[in-house]
């Protein structure tokens, strides 16, 4: 969602939502980013304050994630770092990670705000962190667009 032509989520209406944010740990001070960021982001979309939990890396997202969405949440934010290493681990868990995210959305019907960040290199998690010399802040993108799709939801519901 970030560039040009990335949707402006900031005024989306999210009072009364129960959101969760599920976070890796691995790579703390990109972490403590991305948590910031959808932290803020929820803040200032009128959102409850969130329960944030800790999971131990980016492949335990998706079931954590699935089970809030299977307790009454309105939206999970689900935040992670993955950088490539000298091994194909990367690839097995981006993949991973991903299809089991998707598959949690879909089958339960609750959005998951997709704040995995897949890079090459440290330096490129660090600028998409939200940090403050950061050039994106994925953490936000993920939670505006889970609070965005929760609305989008209960208007067809």
């Amino acid at each position: 969602m970030s560039g040009h032509g990335s949707p402006d989520l900031a005024s989306t209406d999210g009072s009364g939502l129960k959101v969760a944010i599920v976070a890796s740990s691995w790579h703390t001070v990109v972490m403590d980013g991305l948590i910031g960021g959808a932290t803020r982001a929820l803040s200032e979309m009128g959102a409850p304050e969130p329960i944030l939990v800790r999971v131990p890396g980016s492949f335990e997202l998706a079931p954590v994630v699935q089970a809030y969405a299977r307790s009454g949440y309105d939206a999970v934010v689900a935040l992670g770092v993955v950088i490539r290493g000298g091994t194909p681990h990367f690839d097995y868990v981006c993949a991973a990670a991903t299809d089991g995210l998707s598959r949690v959305a879909l089958e339960t019907g609750v959005p998951v705000g997709f704040g995995l960040l897949t890079c090459d290199d440290e330096s490129q998690a660090l600028d998409r962190a939200g940090l403050t010399d950061s050039r994106e802040d994925k953490g936000r993108e993920a939670a505006q667009a889970a609070v965005a799709t929760a609305r989008v939801l209960r208007s067809v519901r």
